[in-house]
């Protein structure tokens, strides 16, 4: 069931806040969105990087109407965990093709969701193993440079495709990739230069 309210935040502005049930449990929904021709729950929830199966909920999977208002929840990442991943998924792959860069943000988000690994994405982001940091970007300085548009737009794509992919929690390149470890996972897939693995 939806509840309502709206709070006056300064004169003339007008702030609707909204909750929703999934299993049970009451989520926040702090915005609505109005329905344009053509859009669909996946483009929207590639567009505001909320999980599909969150925006679909949050909505009651009703079919959508151009013009209609929809929920749109909270996504579980912040603004600033979005440009973090968005300048790791940049420095990692700079020249790999779109889908490369989808499946190196579904990297971190799975690292997060794992027993195996820290459990927010400064963690994952920013771990050291064995003396080592996980990712070269962190240790030469280029997780530092700004994020590019298709790297932020890979980001919300991961984000609204969680829990779908195939599991993935590595990746590397097979021709410059210096641990023998890393090539004995299983791999899910190759997308242009790096090889992806659990």
């Amino acid at each position: 069931m939806n509840k309502f309210k709206k709070l006056v935040i300064a004169a003339g502005l007008i702030l609707s806040m909204s909750a929703f049930t999934v299993n049970g449990k009451t989520e926040a929904a702090t915005t609505t969105h109005k329905i344009q021709s053509g859009e669909t729950y996946w483009k929207i929830a590639k567009g505001f990087g909320v999980p599909l199966n969150s925006l679909m909920a949050a909505n009651h999977s009703k079919p959508l109407y151009t013009g209609q208002n929809m929920l749109i929840p909270n996504s579980p990442y912040t603004a600033a965990e979005k440009d973090l991943m968005a300048r790791l998924v940049r420095a990692e792959a700079v020249g790999e093709p779109y889908a490369g860069k989808v499946a190196v943000a579904t990297v971190i988000l799975n690292r997060v969701k794992s027993p195996d690994f820290p459990n927010t994405v400064r963690g994952v982001i920013y771990q050291i193993a064995n003396g080592h940091y996980a990712f070269t970007p962190v240790q030469n300085g280029q997780i530092n440079q700004p994020a590019d548009y298709a790297s932020k737009r890979a980001v919300n794509e991961a984000i609204a495709f969680s829990g779908k992919g195939n599991g993935s929690l590595f990746f590397y390149n097979p021709k410059t990739a210096q641990s023998q470890w890393i090539l004995t996972r299983p791999v899910t897939v190759t997308i242009g230069n790096h090889r992806f693995a659990r």
